[in-house]
C-alpha cells in the first residue's frame, strides 16, 4: 500500500491526526509506518551520500551536513521529493497536516544532525575551539542516541524531530 502527503488527514484536530495514524484502538501504528530496520538502512545511505559530498575539497562538509539537514525537502525529479535514502528504501517522510514537505520542515526535523558536524570548524579555531571540540562532538552523539530511542520507544517511530516538525515516515 502507498501513502503520500494527499492521504494525511487535513489539519482539522490533533484527535483526527491520531486516528488516520494509530489503529482504530490506538495500540499500535497502522500499516503505512515505516519499519524501524527500512528507516535505518535509508539514514546509513543518506550518511554515505553526506560523507562523498564531504571529500570534496573547500566545501564539501558544509555540502554534506547541508544536505543532510535539508535531504527530506529537497524537490529532486528523480526522488520523488525525499532523502535519496528514503528513494531507494521505498520510504517517505509527510506533514501530519496533509502539506507537502518542504526544505523548512525539513530543516526543522534534521537540524539536529548538523550539531557533531560543528566540530570541523571548531579545529580551525586555536584553543578554544580545541576545547569545545569533545564538548560538541558529545553532544552531537548524545542527540543521536536520543533520536535512536524515540524511534524505539515511539509507537510510530516518531522521533524528536518528527515531533518538532509534525511530520511521519511511512512506506
Amino acid at each position: 500500500m502507498s501513502f503520500s502527503a494527499n492521504d494525511a488527514p487535513s489539519p482539522s484536530s490533533s484527535s483526527d491526526q491520531d486516528r488516520f495514524f494509530s489503529r482504530d484502538d490506538g495500540s499500535a501504528p497502522n500499516e503505512n509506518v515505516a519499519d524501524r530496520s527500512t528507516r535505518f538502512l535509508a539514514l546509513l545511505i543518506d550518511g554515505l551520500v553526506a560523507a562523498a559530498l564531504s571529500v570534496v575539497p573547500l566545501v564539501g562538509g558544509v555540502a554534506g551536513v547541508a544536505y543532510y539537514v535539508v535531504r527530506d525537502g529537497l524537490r529532486v525529479e528523480f526522488m520523488n521529493g525525499r532523502s535519496i535514502g528514503k528513494h531507494v528504501m521505498g520510504i517517505d517522510v509527510v506533514r501530519l497536516d496533509g502539506r507537502a514537505m518542504d526544505v523548512e520542515t525539513s530543516v526543522r526535523r534534521n537540524w539536529m544532525w548538523g550539531i557533531g558536524a560543528l566540530t570541523g570548524p571548531l579545529v580551525y579555531i586555536p584553543i578554544l575551539g580545541w576545547m569545545l571540540i569533545p564538548l560538541v562532538a558529545l553532544i552531537g552523539v548524545g542527540i543521536g542516541l536520543y533520536e535512536a530511542y524515540r524511534v524505539l520507544i515511539d509507537p510510530e517511530g516518531r522521533r524528536w524531530g518528527d515531533q518538532m516538525a509534525g511530520t511521519l515516515v511511512v512506506r
